[in-house]
């Protein structure tokens, strides 16, 4: 194995700096003396990745996962104390004295490390062959050239070449100690009747990086006419490469995304290559596949805006919108740009220089739900039921998006676009969303998002303090909702359109809170009411389940004197005199009022005490010159405002 002295060791961990290991890997802004980001460990929606630059340790108060530099690079790029410790050295251009692996120590290392190296030797091989060979420069290198691809950007992507010989990159790589299990586990040898051939035989040989650099696969591309031959051949799905999980250009993109704050995507390989050759550098590709979840929350970790490149073929675009929505329901922004007839982002940049390109995409961005607006639109024409189809399309998109400020306004510019009611539009959405949060709770159905419900914090300062002593801003809200969902569970609240006409969907008060919390992540501060709710949670719905039995049956002393509290009649009904005190009406007579009355006060107390933190912030940092720091408080600060406005506007038009 590989001996590092200690004092280099010393030398790498001081010189390495914390912000500047993580960034490469994940979208930080400064908060305060700290950073703050999405962990790149487990999904989140709201941030709470914290990076300590003075401290040099990162720590994720989600999943719980922190450490220096080295503890970072060992869990995010599964790499061993010592390669942690050589990925540092290479970054900081330190040089590190090793003695030379021996062959048995070469046979030791893991499979993973093994895959790895033998990758690292095949793209020098293949960019070896396309330089240096005659077959390699005549055929590989004509075809780069051809395509107008300069030395830099040749070398800049690694590029390379595979002989036609059928074995000639499987004979080498034996002949160099490389064993046969990781020729064929890598999928850059196939094993065909007891002999082993190359996979990428006459492609030119793109490499495909990690976000670390590393090469963790190929595309290859086919020269010769072959109709039994695919076009683009990829290294099949190993320990190391996962084709759904994996960007190309995403190792050359990430500091771009983040300082441009926006990533370009386009489809294939020679894209990205024009691409940057114009010197737009945050662009990546999909590589001809379905966008994934795993690709859109890869570009997440470094921005939340997306600009999609699309040629001018309507078929290809359509076709993909169901990704884009996919996108949307992580929370980004996305726009398009459609090229003109003709044109694909490769031939686009080539024949334009970086200044036209920028100026291009500036000028011919669309929002991308106003873009589909339009585009189903021109589809339906005047067909009446194909403009039906049309606007649940458009609603659809709109519904997913987790924002309801943004929600509200998309909802709002639709409405004047579509010449459709808006209290359509919002009633139509809250169907949508109401269909989305069924599937999540029964695992039925066709597309189910991955939303983050956190769970009770049982683990925190108040979770050993008995109710009875627990004090909370949200106490009166939260008792009140627990009440109302122990007591009315079936009771109707709203009822929604159903898909046919003169259907109706009626929404009980059990499911009302349910959806509405889970959907904005609320939990209950109070640990007892948050036990309940994670029993309504784990139990409403099943066959034969009582909840008020159950929970005033329970084992929990606590759950069960709380529950028998909240049912005692004489406690809890509260009495509604009608004007001029003709009649009363009981509470399950006016739950349609009550339920979104405590939900809108609750929900306005929560951000405005989000509102009170970011004023001491703002106040704390007066007389400092941190000034983009509070301009960004600022500008929280409004959008909060605004949720706060929307939250009551939703629900007005919901319950009309």
């Amino acid at each position: 194995m590989f001996m590092i002295d200690y004092s280099t060791i010393e030398r790498i961990l001081q010189v390495a700096e914390i912000t500047d290991v993580v960034g490469d890997f994940v979208s930080l802004k400064r908060r305060g003396v700290n950073f703050l980001g999405l962990c790149p460990f487990h999904n989140e929606k709201t941030p709470s990745f914290t990076v300590s630059p003075s401290k040099g340790i990162f720590k994720c108060f989600g999943c719980g996962k922190g450490g220096n530099s080295v503890n970072f690079l060992m869990e995010h790029e599964h790499l061993s104390y010592p390669d942690a410790i050589r990925w540092l050295a290479k970054k900081y251009h330190i040089e590190i004295a090793e003695t030379e692996e021996s062959a048995e120590e070469l046979l030791q290392k893991n499979e993973r490390e093994s895959m790895m190296i033998l990758n690292e030797f095949a793209w020098k091989y293949f960019a070896r062959i396309l330089n240096d060979s005659d077959e390699g420069r005549t055929v590989g290198m004509s075809y780069f050239k051809e395509r107008g691809f300069r030395r830099d950007i040749i070398d800049k992507f690694q590029l390379g070449y595979s002989l036609e010989q059928r074995d000639a990159f499987v004979k080498e790589a034996l002949k160099s100690g490389y064993k046969q299990e990781f020729i064929v586990k890598t999928g850059l040898g196939i094993e065909k009747a007891d002999r082993l051939f190359d996979r990428f035989s006459g492609r030119v040989i793109f490499p495909i990086h990690s976000l670390s650099g590393r090469v963790i696969g190929f595309g290859g591309r086919i020269l010769r006419s072959d109709a039994q031959a695919a076009k683009y051949l990829n290294s099949p799905e190993s320990e190391i490469y996962h084709k759904s999980a994996t960007l190309y250009g995403i190792f050359f993109a990430r500091n771009a995304m983040v300082r441009e704050d926006k990533c370009i995507l386009v489809e294939g390989y020679t894209d990205v290559l024009s691409m940057h050759q114009t010197g737009i550098e945050n662009v990546v590709a999909s590589s001809g596949t379905s966008l994934t979840e795993d690709q859109i929350r890869l570009i997440k970790r470094f921005t939340l805006n997306v600009t999609i490149l699309y040629d001018g073929d309507p078929a290809g675009i359509k076709a993909s919108l169901r990704g884009i929505d996919m996108i949307l329901a992580e929370g980004m922004h996305v726009r398009v740009v459609p090229l003109p007839d003709g044109e694909d982002p490769d031939s686009f940049a080539r024949s334009h220089s970086s200044s036209a390109m920028l100026e291009y995409l500036k000028e011919n961005e669309t929002d991308f739900i106003r873009f589909k607006t339009k585009l189903l639109l021109e589809d339906a024409g005047k067909d009446p039921v194909k403009r039906a189809q049309m606007i649940q399309e458009v609603v659809k998109s709109v519904a997913i998006i987790p924002d309801r400020i943004e929600r509200t306004v998309y909802l709002q510019e639709c409405s004047t676009m579509l010449g459709v009611d808006e209290q359509t539009l919002f009633t139509e959405a809250a169907r949508i969303k109401r269909k989305r949060w069924e599937t999540n709770r029964t695992g039925k159905g066709d597309y189910v998002p991955e939303p983050h419900y956190p769970s009770p914090r049982q683990g925190d300062q108040h979770a050993a303090a008995p109710a009875t002593v627990f004090a909370s801003l949200f106490e009166t809200e939260e008792r009140e909702i627990i009440r109302l969902m122990l007591n009315y569970p079936d009771k109707i609240v709203i009822e929604l359109p159903g898909e046919h006409r003169g259907e109706t969907i009626p929404i009980n008060v059990m499911d009302f809170f349910l959806q509405e919390m889970e959907t904005d992540n609320l939990v209950p501060e109070n640990p007892l009411y948050a036990k309940i709710f994670s029993e309504f949670q784990d139990k409403w719905g099943r066959p034969g389940v009582n909840i008020q039995t159950m929970l005033t049956n329970s084992q929990d002393p606590e759950i069960s004197h709380l529950a028998v509290d909240l049912l005692t009649p004489g406690h809890q009904i509260s009495k509604i005199h009608e004007k001029g005190g003709a009649y009363v009406r009981s509470e399950d007579q006016i739950i349609k009022q009550l339920a979104p009355e405590i939900l809108a006060s609750y929900r306005s107390k929560k951000v405005k005490q989000m509102i009170n933190v970011i004023d001491d912030q703002i106040h704390t940092l007066q007389g400092t010159e941190d000034d983009n720091l509070i301009t960004g408080l600022l500008e929280d600060r409004r959008q909060l405002e605004e949720l706060r406005k929307a939250y009551s506007k939703e629900l007005r038009r919901i319950i009309i």
